[in-house]
């Protein structure tokens, strides 16, 4: 009888808390780009653990898992890797059957979402863009416009990102190119615009820390995120009255960031239920305002966002999704090359 009522009582453990363990979701995504309210209230609904790593490139996730990087459930990189990663078999395909809330992205999102506009691989997670934030207590004027990195009286205040499309296609924008573009021609006055002209004026490329170099008033200028800004700013209140940032009107380099499953996971349907989570309107709306973002890729969390976003979509019509651009890739490496050697 002892050992029946162990046993039971062994089976109502494991029915009701897993005797300590907890089934896990493993997420790979970008720095700033959850907020541990949402992590937390996934993980206090199904009753799981989320094990989030973070990145700061595109360039970086793709490369640790083309080393053989296994475990992870959930990517989120943006549309061109989307691309990439299709192509190459890297992703399992979506079960739309699993997700209630799709009807909640918004339609401009998959306008624009041209590598995957059925969803077949990929969710749209956020429609955004990089640009400029400004310290006004150093630079109280200034033009609106990437011509801000050809400044010389600014010169080692600024950074831009150690992005190679971000930053090139800035440069191909600001001389009314597409970010996208192959012509040999066009790619090479970029390159000589960023060599010649920005990076002489700038302290470094940097994506992972450029956010903390401007709240700790080593940069004035800074390429990137707003939400990597102005999370490091976090509650110095002169530093946020004195920050404004904007996305130039030239245009530049946009991005869909998407949600997808890895081929291979281990835990396909608890991915989809965060997929699916993340897109509940309330949720969406937390995501975005946590972040200062405008919620560009859900129609229906405008009326549950209660913050300002620090730019709108509107501020996003003139810049141009990056398109994976096979061979030319090459041609966009060697001009990048090109900018990093000695620097």
């Amino acid at each position: 009888m002892r050992k029946i009522c162990a046993l039971a009582a062994g089976v109502l453990c494991l029915a009701v808390t897993g005797c300590g363990t907890k089934e896990k979701l493993y997420v790979y995504n970008w720095t700033y780009y959850t907020p541990p309210s949402v992590i937390e209230k996934f993980e206090a609904e199904y009753g799981v653990t989320v094990v989030y790593d973070e990145y700061a490139s595109n360039e970086e996730l793709y490369a640790k898992l083309q080393a053989g990087a296994t475990g992870y459930d959930i990517v989120v990189p943006s549309g061109d890797y989307v691309s990439i990663m299709i192509n190459q078999g890297m992703l399992e395909r979506i079960d739309k059957s699993l997700l209630s809330n799709l009807g909640n992205v918004d339609p401009r999102a998959l306008e624009k979402a041209v590598y995957d506009p059925e969803m077949e691989y990929s969710v749209p997670y956020y429609w955004g863009a990089a640009g400029v934030a400004v310290n006004t207590a150093h630079v109280p004027n200034f033009e609106r416009s990437w011509s801000i990195f050809g400044r010389e009286d600014l010169k080692d205040r600024m950074t831009m990102l150690d992005d190679m499309r971000e930053v090139l296609g800035d440069a191909l924008a600001y001389l009314g190119y597409s970010v996208n573009t192959r012509d040999p021609g066009e790619l090479a006055a970029a390159r000589d615009l960023v060599d010649r002209i920005w990076k002489p004026n700038l302290t470094k490329f940097d994506a992972e820390a450029f956010g903390k170099g401007y709240a700790q008033g080593d940069f004035w200028v800074v390429q990137g995120y707003p939400e990597v800004v102005y999370e490091e700013i976090g509650s110095n209140e002169e530093l946020r009255r004195n920050t404004v940032f904007f996305i130039p009107p030239e245009g530049g380099p946009a991005y869909i960031d998407s949600l997808c499953i890895l081929k291979g996971a281990k835990n396909p349907a608890l991915a989809h239920k965060f997929i699916d989570f993340i897109h509940r309107p309330e949720i969406y709306a937390e995501f975005t305002d946590f972040y200062g973002f405008s919620a560009t890729a859900n129609s229906k969390a405008g009326a549950f966002k209660k913050e300002t976003p620090y730019y709108t979509t509107d501020d996003l019509a003139n810049t141009e999704l990056k398109d994976d651009l096979g061979e030319a890739l090459d041609m966009y490496n060697k001009a990048w090359d090109t900018i990093k050697v000695g620097f």
